[in-house]
């Protein structure tokens, strides 16, 4: 089995950030969400990837670069511009050819491993496997109807209430989805659509089954989904800033001398992920905060936030919380204030 990522959408809804990443590289817990994914596939024992990139293949394939990483083999397929999901599929058709693939959304976080979903398409002898996720409001979302142990229909973003199991982006395909996607059109906004092409799959009488996530699962589309990202990958991580009764750090002067991460004055709460190369000095780094490497911190109080590298914060006076802050900002205090919520793109500069 081969595997398809797709890497090629523009990330508008997390703008000005996008401007200058590419979303699928954005850090949660100081890992870019590309590589989360990258990591479950090797794991599950897949070593041939094939990454769907766009305008930002550039900056995707310098990250990526060969895949020795994990051990794995990846190529690299371009998509001029992004027309849907089944476009993507037949952009590389050539790639995964008569073979079975797995695809997935290259800004998808989800908890569990993909071992039990690829033993249940060959199991069940499908033409397709989906992840499904159940969520309270369905309507943002393609859904499918289930039956037993069978999808007996999807429905992209429906207007009526018809399932509350939502199409997570994770789907395992034989060669019949090739098919299937010829013989669909696009939709309202111009775009080939995956959910009409397992649609087409049903009413050609293929058999498409389901797995169930197992734990949670986050589509990082928005700044709050992103955050909420890095809230679930800390709580599963284990590292030296853990929320239990070593969580506090709170010395005069404290060095990690072989990550660079200098703390004076400073207390961290955990869970709190750092880089390397950090000056840290009177301040306080709350739970559920990632920071970058080179980032300098003085004065400040940080919560439930992202800080990436090269970032300087200093004497801000209010308390940073749910923030994102891009490479390289500044954010320096003008006027004391009680709190502060940023979500700041490359290079910035604010004063507060």
């Amino acid at each position: 089995m081969r595997a398809l990522v797709l890497s090629g959408g523009t990330g508008t809804r997390l703008r000005p950030l996008t401007y200058s990443n590419a979303k699928q590289l954005i850090p949660v817990a100081n890992k870019p969400i590309l590589f989360y994914i990258i990591e479950k596939l090797a794991r599950a024992g897949i070593k041939e990837i094939g990454i769907i990139v766009g305008d930002t293949h550039e900056e995707v394939e310098a990250r990526v670069e060969n895949g020795e990483t994990w051990n794995v083999e990846i190529t690299y397929i371009h998509q001029p511009k992004p027309k849907g999901l089944a476009h993507a599929v037949i952009t590389a058709a050539d790639y995964v050819k008569d073979e079975d693939f797995i695809m997935i959304l290259g800004d998808n976080l989800f908890q569990m491993e993909l071992t039990d979903m690829i033993k249940k398409f060959y199991d069940t002898k499908s033409n397709a496997t989906i992840l499904l996720h159940k969520v309270k409001n369905p309507s943002q979302f393609g859904v499918a109807v289930v039956q037993e142990d069978k999808i007996i229909k999807v429905v992209e973003k429906p207007r009526e209430f018809i399932s509350d199991l939502v199409i997570t982006g994770v789907y395992i395909f034989d060669k019949s989805i090739l098919n299937a996607i010829h013989l669909i059109k696009p939709s309202k906004r111009g775009e080939l659509e995956i959910t009409d092409a397992i649609q087409k799959l049903l009413e050609e009488g293929e058999k498409v089954t389901y797995e169930l996530t197992n734990g949670w699962w986050k589509d990082t589309g928005k700044l709050q989904d992103v955050l909420e990202a890095n809230r679930l990958i800390l709580d599963d991580m284990e590292n030296e800033f853990r929320n239990d009764d070593n969580s506090f750090l709170n010395n005069k002067e404290k060095i990690f001398e072989e990550r660079n991460i200098v703390f004076i004055n400073s207390v961290i709460e955990g869970p709190v992920v750092l880089g390397k190369d950090i000056y840290i000095v009177d301040s306080r780094i709350g739970p559920y905060s990632s920071v970058g490497t080179a980032v300098i911190i003085n004065g400040c109080e940080i919560e439930n936030s992202i800080i990436l590298e090269g970032a300087l914060l200093e004497k801000v006076g209010s308390k940073i919380s749910n923030s994102l802050i891009g490479r390289n900002a500044t954010i320096k205090n003008k006027d004391l204030k009680k709190s502060v919520c940023l979500f700041l793109g490359d290079d910035s500069e604010v004063y507060i």
